[in-house]
């Protein structure tokens, strides 16, 4: 069901719904008419304001829990007021310090990410998210391990200490000394170079006769390059912190949306392909519930925004996720200004 444009419902209905809304994302609990008429300031019965929300029911703006007389938004209804009557609020002087304080604590990028996704989820109490593209690793060692006939174990060093592994079929023709030969070529000529340079200057050099390999040896070097290279181009790094914040006051009452939603943000490879789809655009996304199917049982929002090199390019994205009724007017300035800090991590 698609909503109503804003400028099609009455001021009175738009006054009835504003309020309301703003009152369940403030507390999170159905509103009544009674509440409205106390807290509003119209000129209103609370039998005229019962009507209002009637009509906003019909129109699939607001829905009436069985458990309670009053309303809460639908996902529709979120956003007909996240498009058309949010007010922003700007994040304060106190809440701009914690996050660049914990974006400059030092130590590597990852780190300094991880601790940024954890000073944003405490500020908006949802889980903070980063997705970057996986950094290619420059080369320090590289190595081959023998384990079939047919089969070796590649391991890259890199110059920060990281150790990965992956598994190479092996071209015929190769014993232990070829392999020892190739590792050391590697290391010996590839050090200090990044997966994309080195697999770039051993085709130049295969293809031009100057490597010191014999055939099999070459071969074996362009596997296992590429192998890092194509495997790196697809792993995006997904950071997720403060899970911990989705089991509020609240969820003692839906324990299983809660649940749902910690079993959904353990599939990352689902959350990175919708994290990464953000990346289009200037503009923060807002994912709300049954919007998108990956959150459509446990009702959860997520709010997600492209972290922008200086040159315009998309270094990452940055985001958070939580019920769908978090303080969206408070919580998106907070993640465009996560994003701006973030920017300046990764240039």
């Amino acid at each position: 069901m698609i909503s109503p444009p804003i400028h099609e419902l009455t001021d009175r209905a738009r006054d009835v719904f504003r309020i309301l809304v703003e009152s369940y994302l403030d507390n999170g609990a159905p509103v009544g008419s009674r509440t409205i008429s106390k807290i509003s300031g119209l000129n209103l019965s609370p039998a005229s304001i019962r009507n209002v929300m009637q009509d906003l029911e019909e129109l699939g703006l607001l829905a009436a829990p069985h458990t309670s007389a009053g309303r809460m938004p639908t996902d529709i209804g979120l956003r007909l007021f996240v498009d058309g009557m949010m007010q922003a609020n700007e994040p304060s002087p106190e809440e701009r310090a914690a996050i660049e304080a914990r974006a400059e604590l030092g130590g590597p990028v990852e780190e300094a990410l991880a601790n940024t996704a954890a000073a944003l989820s405490g500020l908006s109490a949802c889980a903070g998210m980063v997705l970057v593209p996986k950094r290619e690793p420059v080369l320090r060692q590289f190595g081959f391990v023998p384990l079939a006939a047919d089969r070796a174990l590649a391991v890259l060093v890199g110059d920060d200490g990281s150790v990965e592994n992956r598994v190479v079929d092996l071209p015929g023709g190769m014993d232990p000394s070829s392999l020892q030969q190739a590792a050391n070529y590697l290391s010996a000529t590839l050090a200090g170079s990044t997966l994309s340079e080195a697999r770039a200057r051993i085709e130049r050099e295969i293809r031009d006769g100057r490597a010191a390999l014999d055939s099999a040896g070459a071969t074996l070097v362009e596997r296992g390059l590429a192998v890092w290279s194509e495997d790196s181009g697809h792993r995006p790094v997904l950071i997720v912190r403060g899970q911990a914040q989705l089991i509020d006051s609240g969820a003692a009452e839906d324990l299983d949306r809660v649940r749902q939603l910690l079993d959904e943000l353990e599939g990352k490879e689902e959350i990175a392909r919708l994290l990464d789809s953000a990346r289009e655009g200037e503009a923060t996304r807002i994912f709300i519930g049954s919007e998108n199917k990956l959150f459509a049982l446990s009702g959860s929002s997520v709010i997600a925004k492209p972290v922008r090199a200086m040159d315009g390019r998309v270094v990452g994205v940055v985001g958070v996720i939580g019920p769908t009724r978090l303080n969206y007017a408070r919580v998106v300035p907070m993640v465009d200004f996560t994003a701006a800090t973030m920017a300046r991590l990764l240039r």
